[in-house]
């Protein structure tokens, strides 16, 4: 019996051990990524306007640690960085005019000498001290720090760039990209698959981070693409890492750098957790992000990538686009949809002043069940409902409030 009790002792000492290393190794994780978001979302940086300088300081910071992750430099001549020339409007939806500026993707990889290679990237741009027709903000210039938009994602690239290169998974080979310019319509990823500094013939498939740094307490996980192979789903479904739930659509595009690598055939995914008050404002700060939330979507990410290790290359599928679904519409009803809600209807994640949901005494919270006759149980029927108004008209719209439906007169 003693022997045994020592036996059963030493094992459990063990395992409280590994427990003990994993919580740690997942502590100095978690603090890797809350530095990289505070460097990149800090006011030195001045809102990484592409073409200024605090662009151009987040640039170099990448590439050094790409560098001290130990991966290999696959720019424009042997350098970290892919540049290109644009012209810059500081309103994307304008056209004409303009002024010539130089954008630089960074380029990291790990070349495990495989036949495929995976694109792992995120966008480092964001808005400056704010650009019309992109900001949301309504008061005099001020700093966008840009904390989920997209430090975020840039946080969760050198963490997958670090657990790749200290992993076994030598199946694929793995190219890293940090674009630049994706603000101003996905230009700088553009600019990588139309010239490209290596070789995009050999693609497995290609993740994409962007917005991953405010994980709600639902812990639910938006992912796009997931219509761009036949294997996608089933393979996210498998993955349990940290509570997390996803949400998933299928089609390849979207307002992110996947799009690009979507419309030269190759499968695609977007990891989102979803909008926020603070999108494109000066107060998307690095105080207000979740790190545990980007180290649980980081890990899920990893575990997926893991799995697919000694699957075959994956076949590419053409998907409807449904960014496109939705019927063009005359009337807003003021609010901000809940991206990553999964239940039925549409929820308010948010509502503008002076505005006629507000005005109507809708809530952060409602979740939309009908507007006029159109029921409502998706973001696509919602729009299909504005679809149906113009300036001037009212509707009924029924909401779900906690626990009971509601129905508010909105005049439009």
């Amino acid at each position: 019996m003693p022997t045994k009790s020592i036996f059963i002792s030493s094992i459990a000492l063990f395992f409280i051990s590994i427990s003990t290393a994993f919580g740690q190794d997942s502590a100095k994780s978690i603090q890797n990524l809350q530095v990289d978001v505070v460097y990149l979302a800090s006011n030195l940086l001045e809102g990484r306007e592409v073409g200024k300088p605090g662009s151009e300081l987040a640039a170099r910071y990448i590439a050094s640690r790409f560098e001290k992750i130990g991966l290999e430099p696959k720019g424009e001549g042997g350098s970290w960085f892919h540049p290109f020339d644009f012209q810059f409007n500081s309103n994307p939806h304008a056209t004409g005019g303009g002024e010539s500026r130089i954008g630089k993707n960074v380029v990291g990889y790990i070349n495990n000498n495989a036949e495929n290679t995976v694109v792992i990237g995120a966008h480092y741009d964001h808005l400056g001290m704010g650009m019309p027709g992109t900001s949301l903000y309504v008061g005099d210039p001020a700093v966008h720090n840009g904390a989920d938009d997209n430090a975020s994602g840039v946080a969760s690239l050198l963490f997958l760039a670090e657990y790749l290169k200290n992993s076994n998974l030598s199946t694929n080979n793995y190219l890293f990209l940090a674009f630049s310019a994706e603000e101003l319509g996905l230009i700088g990823s553009k600019k990588f698959v139309e010239n490209p500094s290596f070789g995009l013939d050999n693609v497995n498939y290609m993740l994409n981070m962007d917005m991953v740094g405010r994980l709600n307490e639902e812990k639910v996980l938006a992912i796009n693409g997931a219509g761009t192979s036949p294997v996608w789903k089933d393979e996210l479904e498998k993955i349990l890492v940290g509570g997390i739930k996803i949400k998933t659509t299928d089609s390849g595009i979207g307002p992110s750098d996947h799009t690009s690598f979507y419309l030269q055939d190759m499968p695609v995914l977007h990891f989102f957790t979803g909008q926020h008050t603070d999108y494109h404002k000066p107060s998307d700060d690095s105080e207000l992000v979740n790190y545990q939330g980007i180290y649980d979507v980081s890990m899920f990410i990893a575990t997926l990538v893991k799995n697919l290790n000694d699957a075959d290359k994956l076949v590419f599928t053409k998907t409807k686009d449904e960014s496109q679904q939705g019927a063009s519409f005359k009337v807003t009803l003021g609010v901000m949809p809940d991206y990553v809600f999964d239940g039925e209807g549409m929820r308010i994640d948010a509502v503008m002043d002076d505005r006629p949901a507000k005005k109507a005494g809708l809530e952060k919270g409602d979740i939309v069940l009908q507007i006029g006759d159109v029921q409502v149980k998706t973001i696509y029927d919602y729009m299909d409902g504005l679809a149906k108004f113009k300036k001037g008209d009212k509707a009924m719209v029924k909401v779900k409030r906690k626990e009971d439906v509601i129905e508010k007169e909105v005049e439009f």
